[in-house]
């Protein structure tokens, strides 16, 4: 009679799991072999912001559509925002370096295409060309912060994160950007 292989004590623990009615699935992640090292909460986290970024850029297009300005990419988006921002003239690198756009070419034909739709002004400070925000951009700015307000705040207000734990997600975003950035510039080394 031959001897049975022993179980690993993964297989142990799914055929109990199994037995018991309920499967082990691990942690949700797009990529099982990444997750499969020391850390698959990072691997978690990741899959979290694939989904999230797709999420916020497709809400960004449709909620400025619906503001009434269809055709605008997100990066073109975030980008009318930024110059709305404190309503204060920005130069290109001031945005490139805000929302973190390496190539400022895609900056520099994102504030063409809005310039051309009429949102934002052009102007000089000394040497330096200027963005701000036009009339007809903060209207569409304000249009797109009533939706936002209407349809997205409201909606997450009753079930949603707190205020705290918002910003305590933001922090940790933040801080996983500047080990991120840290690890691309070692891997370019390699």
């Amino acid at each position: 009679m031959k001897a049975r292989p022993q179980a690993s004590a993964n297989e142990t623990k799914a055929s109990a799991g199994a037995s018991e009615g309920a499967r082990v699935l691990g942690p949700i992640v797009s990529s099982h072999h990444l997750a499969a090292g020391s850390s698959p909460g990072l691997s978690e986290m990741e899959y979290g912001v694939i989904l999230i970024s797709h999420a916020f850029s497709r809400w960004m297009t449709r909620c400025m559509t619906a503001a009434g300005e269809p055709g605008l990419s997100p990066t073109e988006i975030l980008i009318l925002h930024s110059i709305r921002h404190r309503d204060r003239p920005k130069t290109l690198a001031d945005i490139c370096l805000v929302l973190d756009i390496g190539d400022t070419h895609v900056a520099s034909y994102a504030i063409r295409k809005l310039e051309k739709a009429g949102l934002i002004h052009t102007g000089r400070a000394g040497k330096e060309k200027t963005v701000k925000i036009s009339q007809k951009g903060l209207e569409l700015c304000g249009r797109y912060a009533q939706i936002r307000e209407q349809l997205l705040v409201h909606g997450m207000s009753d079930s949603g994160p707190s205020q705290e734990e918002l910003s305590r997600i933001a922090a940790a975003l933040r801080f996983l950007s500047g080990s991120y950035d840290q690890a691309s510039r070692a891997a370019a080394t390699v």
